[in-house]
C-alpha cells in the first residue's frame, strides 16, 4: 500500500523553524516526483514547494523563497522541507504529495496531477 506520512509540524513563534518530514512506505521516492502544498484555513491549497524525480529541478511560491528548502534522503526514503524564518502567515495544513508520472526534468507545482497525499501536518506560527 502506498503511503504518506507528514510530520513536524507544530507551534512556533515568528522567526522559528520546523523541519517537515515526508516519509514514504510502499514506494520509494526515487522516480517520483514530489511537492509539498499547505491550505490555511478559508483558502485553497497552495503550492509551497515541488522537486522533480531526477532531483535536479526545484520550485518555490514567491512568499517562501530563501526561507524554505525542499530535500530528499534515499536512505530514508524521506522529502523533507526546511522553514526557517516562520512568519504567522505560513500558519495552515502542510501537505506533501507525489506522482511518477511527471517529466523527469520538471518540478510540478500545482496539486492537479498527484496520485498520492499525506494526511497532512498543522504548522501554527504564533506572532
Amino acid at each position: 500500500e502506498v503511503q504518506l506520512v507528514e510530520s513536524g509540524g507544530g507551534l512556533v513563534q515568528a522567526g522559528g523553524s520546523l523541519r517537515l518530514s515526508c516519509a514514504a512506505s510502499g514506494f520509494t521516492f526515487d522516480g517520483y516526483g514530489v511537492g509539498w502544498f499547505r491550505q490555511a484555513p478559508g483558502k485553497g491549497r497552495e503550492g509551497v514547494s515541488c522537486l522533480s524525480k531526477n532531483g535536479t529541478s526545484t520550485y518555490y511560491i514567491h512568499s517562501v523563497e530563501g526561507r524554505f528548502t525542499i530535500s530528499s534522503d534515499s536512505a530514508r526514503n524521506t522529502v523533507y522541507l526546511q522553514m526557517n524564518s516562520l512568519k504567522p502567515e505560513d500558519t495552515a495544513v502542510y501537505y506533501c504529495a507525489a506522482d511518477e508520472d511527471f517529466d523527469e526534468n520538471l518540478c510540478y507545482h500545482a496539486s492537479i496531477g498527484y496520485d498520492y497525499w499525506g494526511q497532512g501536518t498543522q504548522v501554527t506560527v504564533s506572532s
